[in-house]
């Protein structure tokens, strides 16, 4: 009886039925629905909704961290004796302390609770990306040491908060790194709203820890200060304020300083993609269709010249490297080195630039079906590589205007001056063919391809008794359409793979460069001369670490290119 009223009961509308494509004990989970989703009727209609209110409520959470950080910022700048460093020190270690908490509560609670992570995003932290995040952490908790280090030295002139501070974001970078690592690929099902204001939180400090990265030059000037008083000392001029009591220790913490400072400002860029990518996918649900059948590995075969070519620059790049820092760190980087340095570029970017575009006319002649799938990892990419790419033409056309406005008449400035209209043609050129290869579907083998073939005819077996004869001719059939076109798209494939390896190891080289020390744009002293010490000091952070990111990013995108191809 009871069961015949279990029967006649009618189907509660107000309930989302599980998706078909949704694992087995997905039934009985309850997405959670956003306070306004309960409140506002105009709003009760799909979860899609509730996904977009709580989205929109993170960002706007952000939005306002950010404003209220760039407040102090612009405030210190301006008005230094109202607020001063230590208020934004302040500011932001409490915002890391905030991060480091929800951090902490996501590994312990959130994540721990039954079908909190019922998909991965197979896209999402690829192992480049994630290295990058454990090597720029690394080199930034040890930028830290340095800073605490600096500041224990000369203690009698220093606040005490100074090494606090560096501690607080030591523990920060760990966790952070820590984090990203494990949990990068979650797409997390419960507790959608405080996830993502957590996520957009700590966006927003990676955010501010930039800003600060790249307009304060407090202890870079502090550094030069002292520099120069040792020198004053040697000369028998005693008129140091804060005195350095060894100069030895203090040399050794002043040159890791300054060199380790870029990748800082790195490591807050790759957290801010990374997070926002983890943003992304909270409450997605993956469908099995959207995984792909067919995952492409990395194989070193039918490509001599792009690794020879390639091997020959990053050579060539090192001995350049190697004598430019031997100069600049004994007596600055001579007029010779100079020339040498940007010689190397002038030469390397225009057959970087001549590759991509024929890369890109590879592609379009292929004629390979798009990949319209729906892919958050790949949208922010193309985003990524748009904005870095940025960074590097910023700096590129104020070098231009600064040397036109100059007239060059020297062979330095006139090398300077090409370098920067390349390095604008070679970005531009190279954006289009990564973004434009990483909208192609893969290639199969022919392996893959008879494999796939064979499991689509087996599928069917039941239902249309496929003899052991139709499916032998079924496999020849795929086998000869795929011979067929391999020798059509043979040398278009090489051809890509050439190219997309040669791209590879000059952007390795480029990413080497100015990532360990080698900063001519601010050393050659022409663009410092004519914006000011403090101007182009903000525009150079503004540029660089941008532009290292490109080129890290850079060879992400064209291995991936040249896995599909």
């Amino acid at each position: 009886m009871s069961g015949n009223k279990a029967s006649r009961q009618k189907p509660c509308h107000h309930c989302k039925s599980r998706p078909a494509s949704a694992p087995a004990g997905t039934s009985t989970i309850h997405y959670e629905k956003f306070w306004l989703y309960r409140h506002c009727s105009s709003l009760q209609q799909s979860d899609r909704q509730a996904q977009k209110a709580g989205q929109l409520f993170s960002g706007l959470l952000a939005m306002n961290v950010v404003f209220l950080g760039s407040a102090f910022l612009s405030s210190m700048i301006f008005n230094n004796v109202a607020i001063t460093l230590a208020d934004v020190w302040i500011l932001l270690s409490i915002l890391k302390v905030l991060c480091v908490c929800w951090i902490f509560y996501y590994l312990l609670g959130t994540r721990r609770q039954p079908h909190a992570v019922l998909y991965q995003d197979s896209h999402a932290g690829a192992i480049w990306i994630r290295g990058s995040v454990l090597l720029f952490g690394s080199f930034s908790v040890l930028l830290n040491v340095f800073h605490i280090g600096y500041s224990a030295v000369v203690i009698q002139c220093k606040s005490t908060l100074e090494i606090l501070f560096p501690s607080i974001e030591i523990l920060f970078i760990c966790a952070q790194a820590y984090f990203l690592w494990n949990h990068s690929k979650d797409c997390i099902q419960v507790q959608h709203n405080f996830t993502r204001c957590g996520l957009m939180l700590t966006i927003a400090t990676n955010l501010l820890l930039w800003l600060l990265a790249v307009t304060n030059d407090t202890l870079h000037t502090e550094i030069e200060g002292q520099l120069r008083q040792v020198e004053q000392r040697f000369a028998g001029n005693e008129t140091a304020l804060c005195p350095c009591p060894n100069t030895t220790i203090c040399e050794v913490f002043q040159k890791g300083y300054i060199l380790l400072y870029p990748f800082n400002t790195e490591f807050c860029l790759v957290c801010c993609s990374m997070l926002y990518v983890m943003w992304k996918n909270v409450g997605r649900r993956i469908s099995h269709h959207h995984v792909p059948h067919v995952k492409s590995k990395f194989k070193f075969q039918g490509v001599v010249f792009g690794p020879l070519l390639g091997t020959i620059a990053v050579i060539i790049g090192v001995c350049v490297f190697m004598i430019y820092q031997v100069q600049a760190t004994s007596s600055g980087p001579n007029h010779q080195v100079l020339v040498m340095y940007y010689s190397y570029y002038i030469v390397l970017l225009p057959l970087m630039s001549v590759g991509a575009v024929i890369g890109t006319v590879i592609h379009a002649l292929e004629k390979r079906e798009l990949d319209t799938v729906k892919n958050p990892t790949r949208s922010l990419d193309v985003v990524l590589f748009m904005a870095a790419a940025l960074g590097q033409i910023c700096m590129s056309y104020f070098s231009i205007v600064a040397i036109v406005a100059t007239k060059p008449i020297k062979l330095l400035h006139s090398l300077i001056l090409s370098h920067s209209v390349l390095l604008i043609f070679q970005n531009i050129t190279q954006n289009v063919f990564i973004i434009d290869g990483l909208h192609r579907q893969p290639l199969m083998s022919p392996n893959k391809e008879e494999e796939t073939k064979e499991d689509q005819i087996h599928e069917g077996h039941d239902q249309r008794r496929v003899s052991v004869l139709e499916l032998g001719q079924e496999i020849r059939k795929v086998s000869l359409s795929y011979i067929h076109s391999y020798s059509h798209l043979n040398w278009k494939r090489r051809a890509l793979r050439e190219i997309s390896f040669f791209l590879v190891l000059c952007n390795i080289i480029l990413w080497i460069m100015p990532t360990f020390g080698a900063h001519p744009v601010f050393e050659n002293g022409l663009e410092k001369e004519f914006y000011g010490y403090s101007t182009w000091f903000t525009i150079v952070n503004f540029g660089l670490p941008l532009s290292v990111f490109y080129r890290m990013h850079s060879v992400g995108g064209l291995l991936e290119v040249y896995v599909t191809a």
